[in-house]
């Protein structure tokens, strides 16, 4: 048993965080935040409408 309570693996499995953890937790949700509010893309800027030109032009005005 002591084998197990000297190796790696039960270091690393058991070990406690620093606090430096929790810092590094909120700066990386507020980043995500400052991203995602000042984000530049607009998805419905790029969405579809409907049938452009060239479907018109290949199906006749009368469908469109």
């Amino acid at each position: 048993m002591s084998e197990f309570s000297d190796s790696y693996v039960s270091r690393v499995l058991f070990a406690t965080r620093p606090p430096t953890c929790a810092v590094d937790a909120v700066a990386r949700r507020w980043r995500w935040l400052r991203a995602s509010v000042y984000d530049p893309y607009r998805p419905e800027l790029h969405y579809m409408r409907g049938p452009g030109p060239k479907w018109r032009a290949k199906h006749g005005r009368s469908a469109g």
